[in-house]
Formats: C-alpha cells, structure tokens, sequence
C-alpha cells in the first residue's frame, strides 16, 4: 500500500516511513482483526460450554432445582448460581468461620431461588454477601414447588 507523505513536515516523513514499514497495511490488519475475533468468539464458546458442563454436575451433584426462565436465561442463570455459590462457599467456609451446619442451611435457601433472572443479577456479587442476599429475595424470585422435597 502506498501512503501520500507529503503533507507531513519534511523532518517527520522519515520517521514516519520507518514506523510504516514496521506495520502490516490496512487490510492485511483488518484480516488479522477478523482472525482474531473468530478465535476469541471460539474460545468464549469452548469457555461457556465447560462452564455449563461443570453447572450441570454441581447442580446434580447437590440436588439443586431446575431454574425458570428462557432456555438462554437458565443456562445462563445456572452458570451464575454455580459461580456464586461457589464463590460464598470458599469466602464463608474455606476461608470463614462458617462451619458445614451453617452452609446447608444456605444451601437450603440457594434451592429456593429458581429464577434465573434473579442469579444472573446477582453474579457480580461478592460471595459473603449472598446470605443477605437470599433473604432480600422476594417471592416472585422463589418457587412456588414444596421446597421439602
């Protein structure tokens, strides 16, 4: 690609060729852009599924509920659950003074919140703060099945 120097001051065309020579020209970066964006969209793909996928065996494996919502919503919702529950789990437990009394009955309280919306809004969240969190929950966040199983 050619490039025009000569509305540069003529002590800068110098410096300004070299810096050119040291870059790929505009179309060759828009197609190493557009490669890299691919290869991102890619990798945030791969990402989101092994998030699911360990969602899912937590879920089963703690007897977690269903989330409602739309198919996008839940499995983004069930993903958030997992973080966040994970995350109070090692702030409360792991690094607290909660013993594994104290975290059934939170679990408890994590089973009754099945909309996904609800934990979607709440990823942000520090873990230590989702006790309060579930008790700031209204009704239309809870499910209305018997959470005696």
């Amino acid at each position: 690609m050619t490039h025009d120097l000569s509305d540069r001051p003529a002590d800068q065309r110098a410096g300004f060729a070299r810096w050119l020579t040291e870059r790929d020209c505009t179309d060759c970066w828009k197609a190493a852009r557009d490669g890299d964006s691919a290869s991102k969209e890619e990798w945030l793909a791969a990402r989101r599924t092994e998030e699911q996928q360990a969602a899912a065996q937590w879920a089963e494996q703690f007897d977690m509920p269903p989330l409602e919502g739309t198919e996008r919503a839940q499995g983004w919702g069930e993903r958030c659950r997992h973080q966040l529950a994970t995350r109070a789990y090692a702030a409360l437990v792991t690094e607290g003074t909660w013993d594994e009394t104290d975290w059934t009955v939170l679990e408890e309280k994590i089973r009754t919140v099945t909309r996904a919306g609800w934990w979607i809004d709440q990823r942000d969240a520090e873990g230590t703060d989702l006790p309060e969190l579930l008790d700031a929950a209204t009704e239309h966040d809870r499910s209305t099945e018997n959470p005696f199983r």
